[in-house]
């Protein structure tokens, strides 16, 4: 079973800190380690030619059988049984030993197999190199806090540069198309251009682009359906007045379906603008549904589990509840049912559901799958009006099998009871 990190663990920041601090501490280590070994050569070095010096001092003494000096003896007691062996055997050593305190041993050889042997004290020395040892490592601990803060604040505002650039690319992809990043070092062409204001230059230009290519085709698909509306005015009078039979019907029909789409062009371009404005009143969600539903002429069942009243703008909510029965009946099977679950309501047919691209990304404009009829713009009105009521609207597969379409409306805040408005009046009022 993998562990389980923590989300915050996998930011750059949190990375760049910890690799920081790594890269600090090794470096501290490094330099700490080479200067503990440059200072204890060179010490323990000058103890050794100290103590090597005593013991010619003591062998010249030894030899011309004089009284030796202070610190030398003959096989003294304490001295380290590697120097006593190395004297046997006719060479001389030296050796640090810890005793009672630190001292540093030369020994050499003397008649009869034994060795003598000078002790140097090596006390400070040994001090020295404890006390440098205790400086490398509040050192090291003060450079990798100070380097860890200094790196963490760069960092830091790197990315919340970051940060910034991509909410902005959230913005954009939430539809909101006017959002730029604006980063200060792209103003400024004086500054140095690093990696974070090049991406930032990037998407505030591809924004500006998009944007300027959306509202290309906004203007042209408002203009193609005012352009179309006239001639199929006149086409439908035409058709009226066509004799009866069945190229006259195929005729008429063609015509409405031509002005079916001129509308659903004409309200997708106005939803496109977002300049729709809301008539808000209050409704009883339950008549609204039922009302709907007859509008429709269809065979929907209508099931009102828990009645609301909603604050909503009436013909768009009619308009998104029409479009979901008319595509439940268009693309599905009966039964189709309209439920109404206080402020939810839910369509299910009980046909082969919806198109996987539909469940995962929502409707697109004039796609359909599977040989089915139509344009593919009903259901993209539907969404476009539930995003203007601030409703959610939501594409399922329905358990069983079918599809099914959950409308979640904002709720009307709660009128003063009729109790409320009839309650007593205090003693003594008129």
């Amino acid at each position: 079973m993998r562990p389980v990190v923590p989300r915050w663990a996998g930011t750059l920041a949190v990375k760049a800190a910890v690799f920081i601090t790594v890269m600090c501490c090794a470096l501290a280590a490094l330099l700490g380690v080479l200067v503990h070994v440059s200072v204890t050569n060179q010490t323990v070095g000058q103890a050794r030619t100290l103590a090597l010096a005593r013991l010619a001092d003591a062998t010249e003494a030894y030899e011309a059988g004089d009284q030796l000096p202070p610190g030398a003896a003959v096989d003294p007691r304490g001295l380290p049984a590697p120097l006593r062996s190395l004297a046997a055997a006719g060479e001389r050593g030296t050796m640090v030993a810890e005793d009672d305190r630190p001292t540093m041993w030369a020994a050499g050889p003397v008649d009869g197999g034994r060795a003598l042997a000078v002790a140097v004290d090596h006390s400070q020395q040994a001090r020295t190199i404890e006390g440098l040892d205790r400086a490398i490592g509040w050192s090291s601990a003060l450079a990798i806090g100070a380097t860890v803060l200094v790196g963490a604040f760069a960092v830091s505002r790197v990315t919340r540069r970051l940060h910034a650039t991509a909410r902005v690319a959230r913005r954009i992809s939430a539809g909101d198309l006017d959002a730029r990043v604006h980063d200060p070092r792209t103003r400024d062409r004086t500054r140095p251009q690093d990696e974070v204001a090049s991406v930032a230059a990037a998407l505030d230009s591809m924004a500006t682009s998009l944007q300027g290519k959306l509202l290309a085709e906004q203007r042209f698909t408002a203009d193609v359906a005012h352009e179309l509306r006239t001639p199929l005015t006149g086409l439908h009078a035409a058709a009226e007045l066509l004799p009866p039979g069945r190229p006259t019907e195929l005729v008429r029909d063609r015509v409405a379906a031509l002005r079916t789409l001129t509308e659903d062009l004409l309200e997708i371009s106005r939803l496109d603008t977002g300049r729709e404005r809301l008539d808000l009143d209050t409704e009883e969600l339950g008549a609204l549904a039922r009302r709907v539903v007859r509008a429709s002429g269809t065979d929907t069942a209508v099931r009102v589990v828990r009645d609301t009243r909603v604050e909503t703008d009436r013909r768009r909510l009619e308009r998104v509840l029409g479009n979901l029965v008319a595509n439940a009946h268009k693309h599905g099977r009966p039964p189709v049912v309209l439920t109404v679950d206080g402020p939810v309501v839910t369509v299910r047919d009980h046909g082969a559901g919806y198109p996987e691209y539909l469940v995962a990304h929502g409707p697109q404009r004039f796609r359909t799958e599977g040989g089915a009829k139509g344009h593919g713009l009903g259901l993209t009105i539907a969404l476009g009006q539930a995003e203007v009521l601030g409703a959610r609207l939501e594409f399922r597969h329905a358990p069983g099998g079918g599809a099914v379409a959950r409308l979640t409306l904002p709720q009307a805040p709660p009128h003063p009871s009729t109790a409320d408005e009839e309650a007593p009046l205090p003693d003594g009022a008129l």
